[in-house]
Protein backbone atom coordinates (compact mmCIF):
# COMPACT_ATOMS: atom_id res chain seq x y z
CA UNK A 1 0.00 0.00 0.00
CA UNK A 2 1.39 3.22 -0.84
CA UNK A 3 2.26 5.52 2.20
CA UNK A 4 -0.21 8.38 1.55
CA UNK A 5 -2.66 5.30 2.25
CA UNK A 6 -1.23 3.89 5.73
CA UNK A 7 -2.75 6.93 7.36
CA UNK A 8 -6.05 5.56 6.83
CA UNK A 9 -5.54 2.52 8.73
CA UNK A 10 -5.18 4.28 11.99
CA UNK A 11 -8.30 5.02 13.76
CA UNK A 12 -7.54 7.97 16.38
CA UNK A 13 -10.62 8.50 19.06
CA UNK A 14 -10.32 11.35 21.29
CA UNK A 15 -12.31 11.80 24.82
CA UNK A 16 -11.43 15.08 26.71
CA UNK A 17 -11.99 16.71 30.13
CA UNK A 18 -11.78 19.88 32.01
CA UNK A 19 -9.55 19.23 35.21
CA UNK A 20 -11.57 22.40 37.57
CA UNK A 21 -9.27 21.39 40.26
CA UNK A 22 -6.01 22.48 38.27
CA UNK A 23 -7.66 25.15 36.76
CA UNK A 24 -7.94 28.72 38.10
CA UNK A 25 -10.31 30.41 35.56
CA UNK A 26 -9.63 33.83 37.38
CA UNK A 27 -6.06 33.57 36.42
CA UNK A 28 -6.90 32.04 32.98
CA UNK A 29 -5.61 28.72 33.63
CA UNK A 30 -8.05 26.31 32.07
CA UNK A 31 -6.34 22.86 32.32
CA UNK A 32 -7.58 20.20 30.17
CA UNK A 33 -6.61 16.34 29.67
CA UNK A 34 -6.97 14.26 26.85
CA UNK A 35 -7.64 10.82 26.17
CA UNK A 36 -6.12 9.03 23.31
CA UNK A 37 -6.88 5.55 21.69
CA UNK A 38 -5.22 4.61 18.14
CA UNK A 39 -6.01 1.60 16.63
CA UNK A 40 -4.02 0.04 13.83
CA UNK A 41 -6.99 -1.01 11.21
CA UNK A 42 -4.36 -2.19 8.76
CA UNK A 43 -2.45 -5.52 7.87
CA UNK A 44 1.15 -4.59 9.42
CA UNK A 45 2.69 -3.60 12.66
CA UNK A 46 2.84 -0.18 12.87
CA UNK A 47 5.65 2.37 15.27
CA UNK A 48 4.35 5.55 16.76
CA UNK A 49 7.84 7.84 16.32
CA UNK A 50 6.38 11.25 16.65
CA UNK A 51 3.78 13.54 17.32
CA UNK A 52 2.90 17.41 16.00
CA UNK A 53 0.09 19.19 17.63
CA UNK A 54 -1.42 22.98 16.84
CA UNK A 55 -3.18 23.94 19.93
CA UNK A 56 -5.38 26.81 19.63
CA UNK A 57 -7.19 28.93 22.41
CA UNK A 58 -10.25 31.09 22.38
CA UNK A 59 -8.18 34.00 21.62
CA UNK A 60 -6.89 32.43 18.39
CA UNK A 61 -3.24 32.48 20.07
CA UNK A 62 -1.88 29.09 18.44
CA UNK A 63 0.81 27.28 20.19
CA UNK A 64 2.52 24.06 18.29
CA UNK A 65 3.94 20.98 20.10
CA UNK A 66 6.00 18.53 18.48
CA UNK A 67 8.36 15.85 20.19
CA UNK A 68 9.16 12.09 19.47
CA UNK A 69 6.95 9.31 20.51
CA UNK A 70 4.10 10.24 23.46
CA UNK A 71 4.22 10.38 27.13
CA UNK A 72 7.96 8.80 26.87
CA UNK A 73 6.73 6.15 24.42
CA UNK A 74 7.60 4.97 21.30
CA UNK A 75 4.53 2.42 21.21
CA UNK A 76 4.61 -0.22 18.53
CA UNK A 77 0.63 -1.02 17.40
CA UNK A 78 0.26 -4.57 15.96
CA UNK A 79 -2.57 -5.26 13.72
CA UNK A 80 -6.01 -5.22 15.23
CA UNK A 81 -4.55 -3.67 18.22
CA UNK A 82 -4.67 -0.30 20.23
CA UNK A 83 -2.82 1.56 22.40
CA UNK A 84 -4.03 4.24 24.81
CA UNK A 85 -2.68 7.38 26.84
CA UNK A 86 -3.51 10.40 28.69
CA UNK A 87 -1.93 13.69 28.20
CA UNK A 88 -3.27 17.43 29.15
CA UNK A 89 -2.46 21.31 28.14
CA UNK A 90 -3.57 24.73 29.71
CA UNK A 91 -5.19 27.15 27.86
CA UNK A 92 -6.06 30.60 28.59
CA UNK A 93 -9.57 30.30 28.02
CA UNK A 94 -12.23 28.44 28.96
CA UNK A 95 -12.48 26.88 25.13
CA UNK A 96 -9.95 25.52 22.20
CA UNK A 97 -9.28 22.94 20.03
CA UNK A 98 -6.44 20.72 19.31
CA UNK A 99 -5.25 18.88 16.05
CA UNK A 100 -2.28 17.40 14.59
CA UNK A 101 -0.60 13.91 13.36
CA UNK A 102 1.28 11.14 14.22
CA UNK A 103 4.43 10.17 12.41
CA UNK A 104 4.25 6.13 12.26
CA UNK A 105 6.63 3.83 10.47
CA UNK A 106 4.74 0.71 9.39
CA UNK A 107 7.23 -2.89 9.84
CA UNK A 108 8.10 -2.80 6.47
CA UNK A 109 9.61 0.45 6.65
CA UNK A 110 7.28 3.08 5.24
CA UNK A 111 6.88 6.28 7.10
CA UNK A 112 3.71 7.88 6.95
CA UNK A 113 1.57 10.60 8.94
CA UNK A 114 -1.89 9.50 10.48
CA UNK A 115 -4.11 13.03 11.38
CA UNK A 116 -5.72 13.94 13.94
CA UNK A 117 -8.97 15.57 12.76
CA UNK A 118 -9.41 18.59 15.37
CA UNK A 119 -11.20 18.21 18.33
CA UNK A 120 -12.74 20.74 20.98
CA UNK A 121 -11.36 21.43 24.62
CA UNK A 122 -14.34 23.39 26.60
CA UNK A 123 -14.75 24.04 30.26
CA UNK A 124 -18.53 22.72 31.41
CA UNK A 125 -21.50 24.96 29.59
CA UNK A 126 -18.93 27.03 28.00
CA UNK A 127 -20.63 25.67 24.38
CA UNK A 128 -24.43 25.60 24.37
Amino acid sequence: MEPSKLGDNVQIDVKTNYLSEQSDPDSKRFVFSYHITITNKGAHSVQLLSRRWLITDGNEHVQEVAGEGVVGEQPMIEPGASYSYTSGTVLATHVGSMQGHYHMRSNDGHEFDAPVVPFTLAQPNALH
